[in-house]
């Protein structure tokens, strides 16, 4: 299968050089790998040079950033930059962060995947942190989410979904969006990634309220976006995090805030939920 590649960037000296060594490496080479490079203002781009003189399908893409980082919508308009300088031929578009290690057979049992059942739209394997003297998997998401620093998309699938949404929750809203349209969203939990920044790591407590802004959004409501957001909480261990998302939710509702789905989606998406909270809970 072709695979095109597309990695935002913005100020990422320390951690894309391991990126982009892992990826010339692959056992399957992807067709381009196309780095956005964000406004940054250290080295990324000499970085990115090194490897594009070095390997000719490494290719920049240079924006100028007068944005401060927000979660979501910068990094999937920087995806659009790249992709808009992309043809037409190929099988799988993936969208990844510039701070992973990628094990050398990654993209080629990602391929398999798709190979292997036509109604796959999504798959991805897992992130995972330094912890002590190992690696362990994030454990922010639930197993049979494919996180957002790693996505890899059949084209069908993406078109189907209309791309990536610029917002915050376009990590979630897409899966979602797959399954409406009838596509399966798979996780292979044998191929780990080395995630070398933490999640979350750059965003400020003003972000956080776009979490529950997101699920108002994706048409949540008021009982799913409780739910989700004490998970949420519970899982990074912070009480504050719940109240942030709700706030955001309320903010967001005052505000009329547009929706990323339309009506029956927004069905489909809760009933989906109802339908995933009544098998953990029976």
């Amino acid at each position: 299968m072709t695979i095109n590649v597309i990695i935002p960037a913005y100020n990422e000296e320390n951690c894309i050089s391991h990126t982009l060594q892992s990826l010339v490496e692959q056992t399957q080479l992807p067709k381009n790998i196309i780095v956005v490079n964000d406004g940054s203002t250290d080295n990324t781009q000499k970085i990115i040079n090194d490897f594009s003189q070095k390997h000719g399908f490494v290719k920049s893409v240079t924006i100028p950033s007068k944005t401060k980082h927000e979660p979501g919508s910068k990094v999937v308009r920087a995806f659009y930059k790249g992709f808009e300088t992309l043809d037409e031929n190929f099988d799988l578009i993936c969208k990844f962060d510039a701070d992973l290690i990628f094990p050398k057979n990654y993209l080629e049992k990602i391929s398999e995947l798709f190979q292997k059942d036509s109604r796959i739209g999504i798959a991805g394997g897992f992130c995972t942190i330094k912890h002590n003297e190992g690696w362990e998997v994030e454990s922010l998401t639930n197993k049979d989410h494919v996180r957002g620093a790693l996505k890899a998309y059949r084209k069908a699938c993406f078109e189907a979904i209309g791309g990536l949404k610029k917002s915050i929750g376009w990590d979630t809203v897409d899966e979602l969006l797959a399954k409406y349209h009838g596509w399966k969203v798979v996780t292979d939990q044998t191929l780990h990634v080395k995630h070398l920044k933490p999640t979350g790591a750059t965003y400020t407590k003003a972000a956080k309220y776009k979490q529950g802004e997101a699920f108002y959004k994706m048409r949540y409501g008021w009982a799913l976006t409780q739910i989700a957001a004490l998970k949420l909480a519970t899982k990074k261990k912070s009480p504050m995090f719940y109240y942030h998302c709700m706030q955001g939710f309320l903010k967001a509702k005052r505000k009329n805030t547009p929706f990323l789905v339309t009506e029956e989606e927004g069905k489909f998406i809760r009933q989906l939920r109802w339908k995933n909270i009544r098998k953990k809970v029976f």
